[in-house]
């Protein structure tokens, strides 16, 4: 026999293959590993990782459904509400027209039949009232509806006014009348701006005593002048420029700055009724741009209230009732600041109404301006004839009356364009170095650094209080990115501006003065002549004292502008209001008229008091009339008087 085969050798070890993600259960197959096993294979940290990110998860889809939830609730709650009803957004601007459609067939058109028949005015500046009895009785309901929809504003919220004081405004009523193309929404105020409208701070004494005098001006304009263009405070009488109540349409913004709910009210009652353009009468293209077009978008762009728009798109034309244009009586020249400083309201009015030929018009004047030959290094002439359209007076440059207004509309046309018209940017920084280089002096003993003028190569020391408008403007465009010597040259003319006030024995500047260049014994910096001792109650050195305030947040600035007002107040003044020809000698001779755009720069003096009342962020002031315009910089351009940013902090 064969022996039996050997026994195979003994293994002392099991072999065992396992798979990514797979384990082996005898050879029952496989199976998945649980959830829990890798959950717990996992590090302390990685754990924690995973927990946080799902916990962020949760949060942010929580907020994201309370938000659709607000929107449709509110989207389901305005169409339960009906047309009458209107969210309490921030103004919302109504829809663009095409450039090509009729402006008549905007929504809510004035009511105002001009004549049937126009002779042909300014390029691309009329607009025409439909006729026929249907198309008026149209435009009655729509006016009517204005009205009532204005008068609604006043409402208590509990009774269904979703429009607060303070600011927030309305959209325009979704209808059949609207345009078919989207409307462009206004920029959205900060949730820190609509606090500050929602919730005003309240008042201190420096403000109340603003709020103070201004009544007591409004108070005389009132009863003796209502309605009228100028109150005549020593008469008691008033006095008409256009006959289209200019005094009350330039004090509208500021009345709603400073919180009259009921002096507003009124006034805007008056407007709604009153305020009629057709009238035979020749109106100064320039005063009324800046005073009745810019009042009213003002107006409109702080209280929402779309009556203010309507009534501004028919004011265009310079007869307001034939559309008959010509130059000035006494010569066929116009001057320099009059044709370029109307920009920003006109560009203005056609982004709101969507009609191009109003910027058009005013654009071609700016770029007809940048191409003219008889500057000096930006600096510009005073006269342009209106027939040649060239530059006449050859040799003169200021920055005073007649060419002031130029130089500051091309910094707030450039930021209300949201700076990229480089054009306007380039034609500014050129006259900001040609006034360095020809126009810049310091004075003696002082070292008060000023502006003056240059007639034929020779220089002469004589400064307008106008002049006072370039601090401001200075510092807006530092504010904006621009050089930061910009700023240092506006301190060292703000400086030289409240001079002129405080050296006098009144403490208010007059209308000229003249520096000295010559060291002299017992000599002041400031020289006046015996025809220029009177003060026009201009407001540029108030506001230019608002701007360098509010950008540096040096108090000294507030403090000079109180102390203006307080000269001011301590002045001679009428039983109505301050006199607009006091004297600054130390025996005032009131003056027979009263200049409305002051009490605008009052406001300023009202919001230099708190940096909390007004949010500067969105809103810049004019020195023309002290008009508001929405800033474009950051959200979309809105004007009125006009483009933003004022102060860093808002």
């Amino acid at each position: 026999m064969y022996p039996p085969p050997p026994l195979p050798p003994r293994r002392d070890f099991i072999s065992v293959t396992l798979s990514p993600g797979r384990s082996y259960d005898g050879g029952q197959g496989l199976r998945r590993r649980s959830f829990w096993r890798k959950w717990k294979q996992l590090s302390r940290l990685q754990r924690n990782v995973v927990l946080f990110l799902l916990a962020c998860l949760m949060l942010c889809g929580l907020l994201s459904y309370i938000s659709v939830a607000d929107e449709w609730k509110a989207v389901g709650s305005r169409s339960a509400e009906g047309p009458k009803m209107r969210p309490a957004n921030p103004p919302v601007l109504p829809a663009p027209r095409r450039a090509a459609e009729n402006p008549e067939a905007f929504a809510g058109a004035s009511p105002q039949k001009p004549p049937r028949h126009f002779r042909r005015g300014p390029p691309n500046l009329q607009i025409r009232a439909p006729d026929g009895d249907a198309k008026d009785r149209r435009q009655d309901e729509a006016q009517r509806r204005a009205e009532a929809a204005g008068e609604a504003r006043w409402e208590d919220d509990a009774q269904g006014s979703r429009v607060s004081w303070r600011g927030t405004g309305t959209e325009p009523e979704q209808g059949p009348q609207l345009p078919r193309r989207k409307a462009e929404a206004a920029p959205r105020p900060s949730p820190q701006a609509l606090r500050m409208r929602n919730s005003p701070a309240s008042q201190n004494e420096r403000q109340k005593a603003v709020v103070a005098a201004f009544r007591h001006a409004w108070a005389g304009y009132r009863k003796f002048a209502w309605g009228h263009d100028e109150l005549k405070p020593v008469s008691k009488s008033f006095s008409e420029w256009f006959g289209l109540g200019l005094t009350l349409i330039d004090a509208l913004d500021t009345m709603w700055i400073l919180g009259l709910k009921k002096e507003f009210e009124e006034a805007r009652k008056w407007v709604s009724q009153k305020l009629l353009f057709q009238k035979n009468v020749d109106v100064n293209l320039f005063e009324s741009t800046i005073r009745i077009l810019g009042g009213l978008l003002s107006a409109f762009h702080l209280s929402g209230d779309v009556l203010f728009l309507e009534k501004a798109i028919p004011y265009s034309d310079v007869n307001i009732g034939t559309g008959v244009a010509h130059p000035p009586r006494w010569t066929s020249d116009s001057t320099v600041a009059e044709v370029t400083s109307i920009q920003l309201e006109f560009r203005e009015l056609s982004r709101l109404t969507g009609v191009k030929k109003f910027q058009e018009a005013v654009e071609e004047v700016t770029r007809r301006v940048h191409s003219l030959r008889g500057k000096k290094d930006g600096l510009v002439p005073m006269f342009i004839n209106t027939n040649s359209g060239l530059f006449t007076h050859l040799g003169v440059f200021t920055l005073g009356a007649r060419a002031d207004s130029y130089y500051e509309y091309l910094l707030k046309q450039w930021i209300q364009g949201g700076k990229k018209e480089t054009q306007l940017l380039e034609d500014y920084l050129e006259a900001v170095e040609g006034i360095r280089k020809h126009l810049l002096r310091r004075s003696e003993p002082g070292q008060l650094t000023f502006v003056g003028e240059l007639a034929h190569g020779r220089f002469s020391a004589k400064m307008d209080h106008l002049v006072c408008f370039l601090p401001g403007t200075l510092a807006l465009g530092a504010h904006h990115g621009l050089p930061a010597d910009h700023m240092e040259l506006a301190q060292a003319l703000m400086d030289t501006c409240y001079q002129m006030n405080r050296q006098m024995e009144t403490g208010l500047s007059p209308e000229i003065v003249h520096f000295n260049l010559h060291p002299q014994r017992s000599h002041k910096d400031v020289q006046v002549k015996a025809a220029d001792r009177h003060n026009l109650l201009r407001p540029e050195t108030v506001e230019s004292l608002f701007y360098l305030y509010r950008l540096t947040g040096q108090r000294k600035y507030q403090d000079w502008g109180w102390e203006i007002l307080r000269s001011f107040n301590a002045s001679p003044r009428a039983a109505t209001l301050p006199s607009a020809t006091s004297r600054t000698r130390a025996i005032p001779s009131p003056g027979t008229r009263w200049r409305a755009s002051f009490w605008g720069r009052r406001s300023s003096t009202y919001t230099c008091s708190s940096p909390t009342t007004q949010t500067c962020s969105a809103w810049t002031l004019m020195c023309s009339t002290r008009r508001l315009t929405p800033c474009p910089s950051g959200p979309p351009p809105r004007v009125g008087r006009l483009p933003s940013g004022c102060c860093p902090g808002d």
